[in-house]
């Protein structure tokens, strides 16, 4: 017999259910969004295009920023797509287990109807979830490269030389030759 505590339980995590599809759905969508910004800037990166190059782009919009400003600037470029890729597995662990409490019910009472349709909610939400996570992991690791080679490249050319500038030179020269 159930306790009231383990029925209030079972009907809290049950209001859930709701709110984590939306946000597992909206994490998929942002994740192709994510997706194509990324097409876009390694586009852009690869024609030699000042926007492809952010950081680049902030440090001629201005020269008085600091190397850990634009470092701050790249984690806060990269932070959402950061927490996606971590949070959209717990919340597809989470739609998973949420479905499960009433397929387990409905298996015991004999109503295989009830029991596929919240294995299908189950299952597709962890999907979903996943591959929103497989997405954004691999945009952030990508875009965390090029900031860091762009950060490389920039506090290269800031450290004191024979005093002259490099081609390198962030506020002067262009991001396309800055890569060459």
């Amino acid at each position: 017999m159930n306790s009231p505590i383990e029925s209030l339980m079972y009907d809290v995590s049950q209001l859930f259910l709701a709110p984590v599809l939306l946000a597992i759905a909206v994490l998929f969508l942002y994740a192709f969004y994510a997706l194509g910004g990324f097409a876009l800037q390694s586009w852009q990166r690869r024609a030699g295009r000042e926007r492809g190059f952010e950081l680049y782009a902030a440090r001629r919009a201005d020269p008085a920023l600091s190397i850990a400003e634009l470092e701050a600037l790249a984690v806060q470029r990269l932070e959402f797509a950061r927490i996606a890729t971590r949070v959209a597995p717990m919340l597809g662990l989470v739609a998973t287990m949420i479905p499960m409490g009433p397929a387990l019910k409905a298996l015991a009472d004999g109503q295989l109807a009830d029991v596929s349709r919240n294995l299908m909610v189950a299952f597709s939400a962890v999907i979903l979830a996943l591959i929103a996570a497989a997405i954004t992991y691999w945009v952030v690791n990508v875009r965390r490269r090029w900031y860091a080679h762009d950060l490389a490249m920039i506090e290269k050319d800031t450290a004191p030389a024979a005093g002259a500038h490099t081609h390198l030179d962030p506020v002067l020269a262009s991001p396309a030759e800055a890569v060459q």
